[in-house]
């Protein structure tokens, strides 16, 4: 009987070890801190698309592992698979990666100018009569992606701020004076600046349309990727339809989708 006992617990033990390691796959997301969409790293409230991607791969015994870095950093982190997945890319921020056909949230683009600025944004036209403060990597759009192209080395024009502060940093231009306006997700700034307690500082001015797509996107070349890109989309399509989603959106103090 010990000898039973000694095999069977062995074969137990082998069995739980093996099982250990078939839950222990791990899929590995990277963005900059873009909050609340995706917010610091290890925070209790890590973000929108963060906490959903959790809960979602988690059904399918997938860990979620989240880490911040700048936007650039990312993207090339995912584009040549050191990383799996890419938060709140717009499918212009990286064309080539592997997007569901589901989108988890909307990016409404909108411009913040100081509360005495009388400028006001009516179109591409009226961007010649301000510097803008922008992002470096990010995609506003094809419009918008074009004109900051035209620009990017004339700095009456424009400013691009990088690095994990660069909505503080832009913000902070806004305020002295150094450019006229930024430009930022509508979710992203509202928090901000409520965190921040300077929502009298800044007003919007105006906003690009139409709203855009953001999703979180899987790297090119992994083999694993559209695998976990089918997960995450039906798994997004399920929390719609069931309020998951929209009681998630809900937390974080938005009551729609825009």
């Amino acid at each position: 009987m010990k000898g039973f006992r000694w095999v069977a617990g062995s074969l137990l033990t082998a069995a739980l070890l093996g099982s250990a390691c078939v839950r222990a796959e791990t899929l590995v997301m990277e963005a900059d801190v873009w909050c609340p969409v995706n917010c610091a790293e290890g925070a209790e409230r890590p973000g929108i698309f963060v906490e959903l991607a959790r809960e979602i791969f988690a059904e399918a015994g997938i860990d979620v592992q989240y880490r911040v870095t700048n936007w650039a950093r990312a993207v090339q982190d995912v584009r040549s698979g050191r990383v799996n997945a890419l938060v709140g890319a717009g499918r212009r921020d990286a064309p080539d990666f592997i997007f569901g056909d589901t989108a988890p949230g909307i990016s409404r683009n909108c411009f913040y100018a100081r509360a005495d600025s009388t400028w006001r944004y009516s179109g591409l036209a009226s961007l010649a009569q301000i510097r803008l403060g922008v992002i470096n990597g990010y995609s506003y759009g094809e419009a918008l992606d074009d004109y900051i192209r035209r620009n990017q080395r004339n700095l009456d024009r424009l400013q691009q701020a990088a690095g994990e502060q660069a909505l503080a940093l832009n913000i902070r231009k806004v305020e002295l004076g150094r450019v006229d306006a930024t430009l930022e997700n509508t979710w992203v700034m509202s928090l901000y600046l409520d965190q921040h307690k300077n929502a009298d500082n800044l007003i919007e001015v105006g906003c690009r349309m139409p709203d855009v797509p953001i999703y979180i996107a899987f790297s090119p070349v992994l083999p694993s990727s559209t695998r976990y890109r089918d997960i995450f989309d039906h798994g997004v399509r399920r929390y719609r339809q069931d309020g998951r989603l929209d009681a998630l959106l809900k937390r974080y103090g938005i009551h729609s989708e825009r």
